[in-house]
């Protein structure tokens, strides 16, 4: 009997860490799954988004709200279309990887496949059209270099109904007046909300048309948001520097 406890201690021992290693691989797979298929964690590192987004913005975008592409996937898979694929509404916020500069990006569904579209003065237009645009107010822009700005803030409706907030710095700059956009069939013209901070689809070259396929997903929700993009892990800068106003918001 003396001889056979320690044997059954050490059998002991060697089964709880199989179990912990068991649990913490089944965790890290519920992870990766939920990641994949239901929601993503975002953070916003610039200003291109603001106010709708401010720098610092935590939230997550849901992956199944438009199916699923070959960059919903922690690896880029070698195929083309959408799973369960669905269409975006216009004036939706939308993650996607913009293949130019092999990044993530987020901006706003301005344009839908086979619409045409232009600035004109500051007002976007589409489909010939002058989109709806209401001024709200004056506020101050901070970027990502600290440079503030003022800005003129505007409620922008678009054909379908929906409206957003958006700001400019003025109605004369570099992409407030263009040409034509015709949107291809599959594609999408993303547009930030802060018109004279953002490069989008208005640069051709940079940016341009988005592709149903690279459409990561609908952001959804701010979970966490701090000034200056902080660190989260830095809790003895919270006091001062979250902003719990914009914690556990829907985004519009």
């Amino acid at each position: 009997m003396s001889q056979s406890t320690p044997k059954a201690g050490k059998t002991s021992g060697r089964s709880e860490l199989r179990d912990t290693i068991v649990v913490i691989i089944e965790a890290l797979i519920i992870a990766v799954l939920f990641r994949t298929f239901v929601y993503q964690p975002f953070s916003i590192p610039t200003a291109s988004m603001q106010s709708t987004l401010m720098i610092g913005d935590y939230f997550v975008a849901s992956k199944f709200t438009w199916g699923y592409g070959k960059y919903s996937f922690p690896v880029p898979l070698p195929f083309n279309g959408r799973i369960l694929g669905r269409d975006p509404n216009q004036g939706d916020v939308a993650v996607f990887r913009n293949e130019i500069a092999n990044e993530d990006y987020i901006k706003r569904v301005v344009g839908m496949p086979g619409d045409t579209v232009q600035m004109i003065d500051g007002i976007l237009h589409i489909n010939g059209t002058a989109v709806e645009r209401e001024e709200i107010g004056q506020a101050t822009d901070r970027d990502s270099f600290g440079m503030s700005v003022p800005v003129t803030v505007y409620r922008e409706t678009l054909p379908n109904g929906s409206s957003h907030i958006i700001q400019e710095v003025s109605d004369q700059g570099p992409l407030d007046n263009t040409g034509e956009y015709v949107v291809p069939a599959g594609h999408y013209f993303m547009m930030g909300d802060n018109r004279d901070r953002s490069q989008d689809s208005r640069v051709l070259s940079a940016v341009g048309y988005v592709p149903a396929q690279n459409l990561i997903g609908k952001a959804d929700a701010r979970f966490f948001s701090i000034t200056d993009n902080i660190a989260p892990w830095k809790l003895w800068e919270w006091p001062a520097n979250v902003r719990f106003d914009r914690m556990f918001t829907g985004i519009e």
